[in-house]
């Protein structure tokens, strides 16, 4: 089959007829249309009759599904410790100070695997020219991640290369002038099955549709947050709540207070060059730190770290002790 019009009819057959998809269904029509072959009309259809509706877990699990399904060649080695996914816009967020957290966890053994597509974020906010200076490699292939992960700990995929079908979809956004459920779905797409997974929302409702989402998917574990400019980063002043998973049950926590004050993330340094600048402790913010501390933390505490807080505050005050990371060419 190569029309989208039986899911299209589901979706929109009027009232009292039309429903959700399942879970099934879901999975059937977003594998038709990564395969370029439906009528673009109707692709966009599928995707602002889910807007308007509103998506249900079943139907981002299985648009999930043949996500991960369509990956071309699939994920050719040991599986990443945690997926680390960047989609968020950024428009007024300050620096990709999570970042930082990330490769801070890389720092204590766990292998991390970034991903994503930051078209919208101002030239001083961009997550994809931050990663060389930060000495976290760009990956054009999924081999080429799976060998950064083994030298480093730590490795970026570009949706481009990492999809380009995906990459197609997400696209639409240009055309169709608003976000559809595939910024979603790559929030949850977890290429490399990594056993536990980070995300972050911009929308709070989302905190527990990706949550329930990424149960039906069988995922261990999870944790969702309310972030900065919707990525996976904590606002230090703030006690958020956090949804996800723990060993496979839904599960919910608070972010605890890391900060004193009120301040915006954007309220403090600007300049990109101060994120490897603050890492190498040539500068020093109070707050920046705090933010890449308690972010980090959340993230150990996903993996299963006991005692996460303490633990990503002394890999920080650490940090300079960290042996020469061998060159690594993706």
């Amino acid at each position: 089959m190569t029309s989208l019009a039986p899911y299209v009819r589901i979706l929109a057959q009027g009232k009292g007829r039309a429903r959700s998809m399942t879970q099934d269904e879901a999975e059937s029509a977003m594998a038709l249309m990564l395969s370029g072959a439906p009528a673009p009309e109707a692709v966009g259809a599928i995707l602002m009759l889910l807007r308007m509706k509103g998506e249900t877990a079943p139907e981002i699990a299985g648009f999930t599904a043949a996500a991960r399904g369509a990956l071309p060649g699939g994920w050719p080695g040991p599986a990443p410790d945690l997926d680390w996914p960047s989609y968020a816009a950024g428009r007024t967020r300050g620096l990709p100070w999570f970042l930082l957290s990330a490769r801070l966890v890389a720092r204590l053994g766990h292998r991390v695997l970034l991903h994503g597509w930051n078209s919208h974020q101002s030239a001083h906010a961009s997550v994809r020219a931050s990663l060389g200076d930060l000495g976290i490699p760009v990956c054009q292939t999924t081999a080429a991640a799976v060998q950064a992960l083994q030298a480093r700990n730590i490795a970026y995929l570009p949706l481009e290369t990492l999809s380009p079908a995906l990459m197609r979809l997400l696209g639409l956004r240009e055309v169709l002038g608003l976000r559809s459920c595939v910024n979603t779905v790559l929030r949850m797409l977890n290429p490399g099955s990594a056993p536990a997974a980070v995300q972050g929302v911009f929308h709070p409702p989302y905190r527990e549709l990706q949550a329930d989402a990424a149960q039906l998917l069988g995922q261990p574990a999870l944790s969702v947050l309310k972030g900065g400019g919707g990525e996976f980063e904590h606002h230090p002043t703030k006690d958020i709540a956090i949804f996800g998973l723990r060993d496979g049950a839904p599960w919910t926590g608070t972010t605890g207070i890391h900060a004193d004050g009120r301040r915006r993330l954007a309220e403090t340094l600007s300049d990109p060059a101060d994120l490897a600048a603050i890492w190498q402790g040539r500068k020093t913010d109070d707050f920046a730190e705090a933010v890449v501390i308690s972010t980090a933390a959340l993230a150990l505490d996903t993996l299963g770290v006991a005692d996460p807080e303490a633990t990503a505050a002394r890999a920080w005050a650490a940090r300079h002790d960290t042996p020469a990371q061998p060159e690594f060419t993706p």
